[in-house]
């Protein structure tokens, strides 16, 4: 059966004005003039040294651009692009009273009244819909479904899981979810995250894992150890038997890793 679930900790950026899709393209890790209607991508800013800042999924209708953005990131979000705007006809508005995040999943898909934006979540095929509505929408599942869901698939919640200003793109596998253009050209960023894959040099990576027996995975943070008991990394979301840890080297790991004397296997 269908579930479409609330995200009220989602906020929505507004970027409009007739520069607006050259004045992110300029910014973000992603190729912004493939955003369409039916059509939202997934993108990152980062600092000049590579550096995770934020991420959003953009939206575009014929007159502006739409970015579904953690809540809590996005008054830091919008005080760094104001800062690059510099002569851009571009506006940036807080539009996050006016539009509710949903997200949805599996069949039957919900029926959407009028008004709704709505595309599909760029970050994973089976990930479902993205929904944005000018009214709330009536949830089909708790919002625990919604984590159960995405950490199943292995796909991070970049203001939980991600280190502000610590976090290189590949190290959160974002190029595997379509979170990078690389031949859109220059961006913020670019340079130390050409390199880094183009020189292999991920010392860690956020990997999805499960509990190898049953019951839920320990709380976020708990430490993961390798066999011989050294401590390899730590968990991040969990919900369940499913979750998220960033490990040094993961691809050196036999399983099981314990963590909080459970076994887990990395989804590798």
């Amino acid at each position: 059966m269908g579930a479409l679930v609330a995200l009220p900790e989602r906020g929505v950026l507004e970027v409009a004005g007739e520069d607006r899709v050259g004045f992110l393209q300029g910014l973000v890790s992603n190729d912004v003039t493939q955003a369409a209607p039916g059509r939202a991508i997934f993108a990152a800013l980062l600092t000049p040294q590579g550096r995770w800042l934020a991420d959003f999924l953009i939206f575009a209708t014929e007159e502006r651009l739409l970015l579904d953005v953690a809540r809590a990131q996005l008054p830091d979000l919008r005080a760094r692009l104001e800062r690059y705007r510099l002569r851009a006809k571009v506006t940036l508005t807080d539009r996050s009273e006016d539009w509710h995040v949903h997200a949805a999943w599996g069949e039957p898909a919900p029926s959407l009244p009028e008004g709704v934006i709505a595309a599909p979540d760029p970050r994973h095929p089976a990930l479902g819909l993205r929904i944005l509505s000018p009214v709330p929408l009536t949830p089909t599942a708790p919002r625990e479904a919604w984590e159960e869901h995405r950490l199943a698939l292995g796909v991070p919640d970049g203001a939980v899981d991600l280190e502000a200003g610590e976090t290189l793109l590949l190290e959160a596998r974002y190029d595997e979810l379509n979170a990078i253009s690389w031949d859109k050209g220059c961006y913020m960023g670019q340079e130390v995250t050409a390199r880094t894959r183009y020189r292999g040099l991920v010392k860690r990576r956020l990997v999805p894992v499960r509990l190898a027996g049953e019951g839920s995975l320990p709380a976020f943070g708990t430490k993961v150890a390798d066999g011989t008991g050294a401590v390899v990394g730590a968990l991040r979301s969990v919900a369940g038997p499913f979750g998220l840890a960033l490990l040094r080297h993961p691809l050196d790991f036999t399983p099981p890793l314990q963590a909080g004397e459970r076994e887990i296997i990395p989804q590798l």
